[in-house]
């Protein structure tokens, strides 16, 4: 019975439990979109917009404005220009990214050089601050949440199509550069309201890690899309509660919980499984 109360105990506290929901959320959140990231080969692609949008959050707290309003413009914008850099062929997807969020993080730093009383505000960014979202913070994951599941139901044939052959679904007249927009778009406004939760230094990894273990069980694309979610929401509700009785820190307990499943799927799922994950890239 202590035991049971024990573990209980943070649920106490509101803040415990706001931020118990809002990582959940955001563990589900980026499963989905995970999929994509993964499948596609994009895994780098959101450390580098994390870092992209780094640079708008510097420069919303310094000016003093709504940190949703300037760091998801500037987010959006950065994703949209990797897109549009990558297809020209010029320079690869790899440089694109190289370019953009370098000089975008760059100039955030910057900015919190140059004015100290940002520090706080983009000490939060960086590393998360998990028990320290507010009810609005929620509602911005929640809402985005819905309407990233909305897009991909509606859109699940085209995404399928554009995924795994765009070249050939081009040619059958789909509008991949719009779908390819419309990912960036996405994963550009859920880096925005998830990197309060796991900070901008982490959030990649929970955009990859949930869906490459979803990837050890099975190779099918449906089954991706509802295993994924499930595995970052639990990653995120079973780490948050470690970071707790641990007095570790949130963000870092939920990563190491959610790479350690994958280590162990990784470990009894076999061989095969083991060659699925090694072809990643030529799905």
């Amino acid at each position: 019975m202590t035991v049971a109360l024990d573990i209980l105990a943070p649920y106490d506290f509101a803040f415990f439990q706001r931020g118990m929901v809002a990582a959940t959320l955001a563990g589900a959140l980026c499963g989905v979109l995970g999929v994509f990231v993964v499948l596609r080969g994009m895994s780098y692609i959101g450390h580098g917009l994390s870092h992209a949008v780094f640079g708008g959050a510097a420069a919303s707290a310094v000016m003093s404005i709504n940190f949703f309003v300037g760091a998801g413009i500037w987010g959006i914008v950065s994703g949209v220009l990797i897109g549009r850099i990558a297809r020209q062929k010029i320079l690869g997807a790899d440089a694109a990214i190289g370019i953009v969020t370098t000089a975008s993080f760059a100039g955030g730093i910057a900015l919190l050089n140059r004015y100290g009383q940002a520090r706080k505000s983009i000490e939060a960014v960086l590393f998360g601050s998990v028990l320290g979202v507010s009810w609005v913070d929620i509602i911005a994951i929640t809402s985005v949440a819905v309407a990233v599941f909305v897009v991909v139901l509606l859109a699940y044939r085209k995404l399928l199509y554009a995924t795994f052959d765009p070249q050939v679904a081009a040619v059958s007249g789909e509008r991949v550069a719009f779908i390819e927009v419309m990912l960036m778009v996405m994963l550009s406004v859920t880096i925005l309201v998830t990197m309060r939760v796991i900070g901008t230094l982490l959030i990649s990894a929970l955009l990859v890690i949930p869906a490459a273990t979803a990837r050890m069980i099975t190779n099918s694309f449906a089954r991706m899309l509802m295993l994924s979610p499930v595995f970052g929401a639990v990653s995120c509700l079973v780490g948050m509660n470690l970071s707790y009785h641990l007095d570790t820190s949130a963000g870092a307990t939920i990563i190491l919980v959610s790479a350690a499943g994958f280590t162990a799927t990784y470990l009894l799922a076999g061989r095969r499984a083991r060659q699925r994950v090694a072809s990643l890239h030529h799905i």
